[in-house]
């Protein structure tokens, strides 16, 4: 016997927005949390506005200030470094595919304290050091660097804090 599968996503359209609702729907998204233009930009286009009407409602959002890259890139920067313990290349990665500006990015990457930045390396490489059980020293170096460069940590820094941890 044989079931019906539900279709996911394809379940029904999202309700498109006049202009006007538009405006105030996606004032409200961003008042909510800090968004860059390129989620702005999705969210309108999911909901039917499209070409100039959405640059101008951006550009409005934007001179209204709820709309700002270079905030969002250091909330961002910061959120990601403190809470989920990424690398800088992994932050970087990540605000490039967000399409943010080289000099927003810039200015948003010295939320990050270079002291801090060691100490959350040195933590986390300790936490993957102990959490991997591996016999040979050779293959638990190589693991626990590869999490490391995985997390976006650079691997210079890696090498240097696995031999730190190594060394005792």
């Amino acid at each position: 016997m044989s079931y019906l599968r539900k279709e996911y996503g394809m379940d029904r359209p999202k309700k498109l927005w006049s202009l006007q609702e538009a405006k105030v729907r996606i004032a409200a998204f961003c008042a909510y949390q800090e968004r860059c233009q390129e989620e702005v930009r999705s969210k309108l286009a999911e909901r039917g506005v499209y070409g100039d009407e959405a640059e101008d409602l951006i550009a409005t959002l934007i001179a209204d200030g709820f709309l700002n890259e270079e905030r969002f890139a250091a909330s961002f920067v910061r959120g990601k470094f403190k809470l989920k313990k990424w690398g800088k290349n992994k932050i970087l990665q990540e605000l490039k595919m967000r399409k943010i500006s080289p000099n927003c990015i810039k200015s948003g990457m010295k939320e990050i304290d270079p002291e801090e930045y060691w100490e959350i390396l040195l933590q986390q490489a300790n936490k993957k050091w102990k959490l991997t059980n591996e016999a040979e020293s050779l293959k638990k170096k190589y693991k626990v660097q590869q999490y490391l460069i995985g997390r976006g940590f650079e691997a210079d820094l890696v090498q240097t804090a696995i031999e730190d941890i190594i060394s005792g």
